[in-house]
Parts: structure tokens; C-alpha cells; sequence
């Protein structure tokens, strides 16, 4: 069923069941990696059409779009002859829903048997709160995100982006790649389990784990709150982010900053342990220093120092940084600005295909694929087929 261009994952085919964010996200990631993606849509479309064209192009460049209704027998043939013929299936549903529509796993393994399914799900496809509705800011909520602060003024505020959906995206990529060279390897395909709230709570974990040692929930007894390594507001209304860590850090910034403010001399600041025991003090202090001149007056003096400093740049200067422009994660393309896959790769990756497929595109392209392979005979492999890049 392959049909896209040489890449790290040519060969590899995904089907893309998923809605929203996560799924979609998590198939978009193979894709940028080679992999042929084919998103199947029921008759209404992703419920990412509806939230703006620009909403659903984020998650589905490149990828291929057939309607299936799940529901009707003639488009489950065309379904399991599809999932016959390719190596993941990403879905989204709420657990249960594929069973319901005899289309769980057991069913699809009888169709391939190396297929893995990867299931994405709020809070996985068991437990209490499996069949609970949820989106990106609840699973934050119950996986403790608010209950670790952050800053000594610490406020609770909703992160800028879908922090748990790309948490999870993330993790089930990563977990699809492990499961289909196993599949390759074995023969076997699997189901892969995966929870939104799970994957956020195991970046949470070590944090709530400290924060219920002996030192309990105080500020000040924190040690990754810190007085020294905020944001803070400029006289213009700007914001400038400070992150100093280590003593060589500190002691630059001093030096930076002693014309405006000889105060951070003071023997009780001169150590982190000082810093520390002082940390509400010294976070007023530098609160109030970089309150009173404006954003541009602070580069000037951090300039030609070794601080780890920056601008809080505003959406209109992020892609006109010289380093963002240098390093082209994004480009600008007739279709509107492309995120590209942003790891380095010493044997480049080939162009992504920018495309935004309309709803049902490609029917005809994926069903003469399938007439194809059928005449072709069943796919022939054995146990150590051969993996992406024809490595196996």
C-alpha cells in the first residue's frame, strides 16, 4: 500500500482513524519520517474540519483521505482489506467502539496478523475513569500539572499549547516504532494501550514524588524553585526569561547587573544555598530591578555577557529570529507555513508533502491500490520481513 516518497519509514503504511490532536499528530510524526499515511474519515470528516481549515492542515499534511462509514458492511470489507495490507492502525475512540463495531483487534489480526493497533485514549482502555469524556486540560488537571509550582509568585495559568495530546502523540510514535520492528521480527502484531492521562502522569511523577518528600508543599523548601531562574515583566510591559543555575551563571549576572543593582553582592546571595534560604527576598528584588527600565535596556546590558538569558519574543518576531530562520524547522510554502520534522538527520529526510487532503480525496487512488495487491495475490512475508529501508 506504500505510495509516498523514500524515507527513513518507506514501506511503512499507517492508517489514521484518529480525531483532533493526538492520533492525527502521532500519525503526522511517521509521515515527516516516510511512511505512507492514509487517513480514513467518516462521511462528516475529522471533527478537525469543522474547527478551521488551518486547524486541520496542522495535523494532516501529507497525509492520503478516504470516507469510510465504519458502521456499513460494503466500507468494513474496503476497511480490512486496507488494514490487511498495511502495518499500523491509529485510532482514537472512546474504549470499546472498535469492538463494538467488530473491529477489534483480534478481528484485525485475523486480517494481518503483524498489523500493531495503536489505541489512543483519554485514560486508557481500562480502569475507573476509562469510559470518562476528556480533553488536553482535564488530563492536565488529573495528572497533577498544577500541583507543581513553578515560580516563587507562582499563579495557575493554562499552558499555550496541547501539552498533554503531544505528550501522548509523542510516546505512542515512539511505542508504534518499537511494536512494528517487533511485529517484523516475530510475526506478531499487538495492541498498544495508550492513555493521555498516563503519559503526562509519567513526566509528572518525579516532580508530585519530591514534592511529597519531607520538605512537603512550602515554596521555599522547593529546590526547583528558584529565585534566580524565572520570567520577569520589563517597565514596557515585555518579559524577559532568566535562567541561572549555575554559580559561574550568578556570578556573571552580578557583574552584569551591578551598576543598576549592587544589592546582589550581598554575602546572603553569594550562594546557591544562600539564594535559596533568601528566595522570596531575592525574587522581589530582581522583580522590581527588571521593572524598572524596559526590554531593550536589558539586552543592551546583558549583551557580551555569558547569561542564559532571552527575550520573551512575541508571535510576530519567532520566525524572524536568526537562528529560528537558520535552523528552518518551518518554511513558508503555497499552501502556508510548513513544520517540518525538527531532528537533524545526517542522511536528510526527503521534502514533506504539503498538501491538505479534501475529504475523500483519494477513493480512487487507494481502492485501485487495493485491486492491484489483490491481483498481486495476499502480501507474502515471513518473520523477519524486511524493515524500513529494506533493513531487516
Amino acid at each position: 500500500m506504500s505510495a509516498g516518497a523514500a524515507g527513513y519509514l518507506s514501506g511503512l503504511t499507517v492508517l489514521d482513524l484518529g480525531q483532533l490532536h493526538p492520533g492525527p499528530y502521532t500519525a503526522l510524526l511517521l509521515g515527516q519520517l516516510g511512511a505512507t499515511v492514509i487517513k480514513v474519515e467518516k462521511p462528516q470528516g475529522d471533527t478537525a474540519r469543522q474547527l478551521g481549515a488551518e486547524t486541520f492542515a496542522k495535523y494532516n499534511r501529507g497525509k492520503q483521505s478516504i470516507c469510510l462509514d465504519l458502521k456499513r458492511g460494503e466500507d468494513q470489507r474496503i476497511f480490512l482489506q486496507l488494514v490487511e495490507r498495511c502495518d499500523v492502525v491509529v485510532e482514537g475512540f472512546r474504549p470499546g467502539v472498535m469492538a463494538r463495531l467488530g473491529l477489534d483487534y483480534a478481528r484485525l489480526a485475523r486480517a494481518n496478523p503483524r498489523v500493531v493497533l495503536c489505541s489512543i485514549s483519554g485514560f486508557g482502555q481500562t480502569g475507573p475513569y476509562a469510559q470518562r469524556p476528556g480533553h488536553d486540560v482535564n488530563y492536565m488537571a488529573l495528572a497533577g500539572y498544577w500541583a507543581v509550582p513553578s515560580q516563587v509568585r507562582d499563579v495557575m495559568a493554562r499552558p499555550r499549547l496541547r501539552l498533554s495530546d503531544y505528550c501522548a502523540a509523542m510516546h505512542a510514535a515512539l511505542a508504534i516504532l518499537a511494536a512494528v520492528q517487533d511485529a517484523r521480527a516475530s510475526g506478531a502484531g499487538q495492541h498498544l494501550d495508550v492513555s493521555i492521562h498516563d503519559t503526562l502522569m509519567a513526566w509528572m511523577a518525579p516532580a508530585l514524588h519530591a514534592m511529597n518528600g519531607p520538605a512537603g508543599a512550602a515554596i521555599e523548601q522547593m529546590a526547583h524553585v528558584m529565585p534566580d531562574n524565572d520570567v520577569f515583566e520589563t517597565a514596557d510591559g515585555r518579559h524577559l526569561a532568566l535562567g541561572i543555575l549555575e554559580e559561574a551563571f550568578w556570578r556573571n549576572l552580578c557583574a552584569a547587573l551591578a551598576p543598576s543593582c549592587p544589592g546582589l553582592a550581598a554575602a546572603r546571595y553569594r550562594t546557591r544555598a544562600g539564594r535559596m534560604r533568601e528566595k522570596r527576598a531575592l525574587n522581589d528584588l530582581l522583580r522590581a530591578l527588571f521593572k524598572s527600565r524596559g526590554l531593550a535596556h536589558w539586552e543592551r546590558v546583558f549583551d557580551g555577557h555569558d547569561i542564559p538569558w532571552a527575550p520573551v519574543l512575541r508571535h510576530d518576531e519567532v520566525f524572524e529570529d536568526p537562528h529560528v530562520r537558520h535552523r528552518a524547522v518551518t518554511s513558508d510554502t503555497p499552501e502556508g507555513r510548513l513544520v517540518g520534522f525538527p531532528v537533524k538527520f545526517s542522511k536528510p529526510l526527503p521534502p514533506s508533502a504539503s498538501g491538505v487532503p479534501a475529504l475523500d480525496q483519494h477513493r480512487e487512488e487507494i481502492l485501485a491500490r487495493l485491486r492491484a495487491g489483490e491481483q498481486a495475490g495476499p502480501r507474502q512475508a515471513g518473520p523477519r520481513e524486511a524493515g524500513p529501508r529494506g533493513q531487516a
